[in-house]
C-alpha cells in the first residue's frame, strides 16, 4: 500500500480552501479527477487548467436553468423537441425555431399564440418559456386567472405596487389562457396595469382561444379591452394554431382502436 504524499495533500487541501472561499463548488469536486485525467493523457497544464474551467461553466449554466426553471412555476414542464409538429402543419417549425433562439426577448416583444384548445398553444408558450430559461432569463408563467388572483390578493394586503413591481421585472412573462374565463369585477384593470408596465420594457407570450375582436369577453370595459389589444399587438409575433384539436383527434383514435381490438378479442 502506498504511502500517501504529505505535500500533495496539502495542495489539495488549499485548492479546495481557495475553491471554496472563490464558491467554484465544481473546481472543487472535480480537479482531482481532471488532474488524474490529464496526466494520463499527457496533456499541458494549460489543458488542463481550461477543462477545470470549462466544467465550472457547464455545471454554473446548469444550476442557474434548474433555478430558473423553478423559478418560473411551470405547472407542467413541456420542451420544443417534444412537439409533434405533424399532428398541427399549421405551425411553421422554422419559426417556433427562430423565436427559441430568444432575439424576440431582447427586443421586449410579444408573442400570442391563437387557436382552439388543444391545438399545442400551452405546450409552444411553454417550451419557448423554458428556452428563455435555459438561456439564463428570468421567466414567469402564469394562466391569466392566477395573474388576477394575485394582484387582487395584493391589492387587498395594500402590496399592489410591490407586486406589479415584480411582474415587471421579468425578462419573459408567459400568460396562458386568456379567453376561458371572464375577468372578476376591478381585475381586469389591475392586469392592464401589469401589462402596460411591461410594454416595451419586458417580453410577453399569450395564449389565447379568442380572436381580438371577442377579447371584450374577457375585459368587458370596451375601451380597456382596446387598450390591451393595443399594447400586446404592438410588436408581435402572432402564432395561428388552428381549430383541429389534435388531442381530441388522438383521444378518438386511442377509443377508436381499443374498440377494433375488443371485436377482435371477442371474435376470438
Amino acid at each position: 500500500m502506498s504511502r500517501a504524499d504529505p505535500k500533495l495533500e496539502a495542495l489539495e487541501a488549499l485548492v479546495e480552501a481557495h475553491a471554496r472561499e472563490l464558491h467554484l463548488p465544481s473546481v472543487r469536486g472535480r480537479f482531482r479527477e481532471l488532474a488524474r485525467e490529464t496526466e494520463r493523457e499527457g496533456q499541458t497544464p494549460l489543458a488542463y487548467l481550461a477543462a477545470l474551467l470549462e466544467a465550472e461553466l457547464a455545471d454554473r449554466s446548469e444550476r442557474r436553468e434548474r433555478r430558473r426553471t423553478h423559478e418560473a412555476r411551470f405547472p407542467v414542464v413541456k420542451r420544443l423537441e417534444e412537439f409533434r409538429f405533424a399532428d398541427n402543419p399549421k405551425i411553421n417549425r422554422a419559426t417556433i425555431a427562430s423565436l427559441a433562439e430568444g432575439h424576440w426577448i431582447d427586443g421586449n416583444e410579444s408573442v400570442i399564440l391563437i387557436g382552439e384548445s388543444g391545438t399545442g398553444k400551452t405546450h409552444l408558450a411553454t417550451a419557448l418559456a423554458l428556452r428563455a430559461c435555459s438561456q439564463g432569463r428570468r421567466v414567469r408563467f402564469t394562466t391569466l386567472a392566477g395573474l388576477a388572483n394575485e394582484l387582487i390578493e395584493a391589492r387587498s394586503a395594500q402590496e399592489l405596487a410591490r407586486a406589479i413591481g415584480r411582474w415587471r421585472r421579468y425578462e419573459l412573462l408567459a400568460i396562458d389562457e386568456l379567453g376561458y374565463l371572464a375577468l372578476p369585477e376591478g381585475a381586469a384593470e389591475l392586469v392592464f396595469q401589469v401589462i402596460s408596465e411591461r410594454n416595451e420594457r419586458g417580453a410577453l407570450i399569450t395564449t389565447t382561444n379568442l380572436p381580438f375582436t371577442e377579447w371584450g369577453k374577457v375585459f368587458t370595459d370596451p375601451r380597456l379591452a382596446k387598450a390591451v389589444v393595443d399594447r400586446i399587438t404592438h410588436r408581435c409575433h402572432i402564432i395561428e394554431t388552428g381549430t383541429q384539436s389534435w388531442r381530441l383527434g388522438h383521444g378518438l383514435g386511442r377509443a377508436r382502436g381499443t374498440g377494433a381490438d375488443e371485436g377482435r378479442g371477442a371474435a376470438g
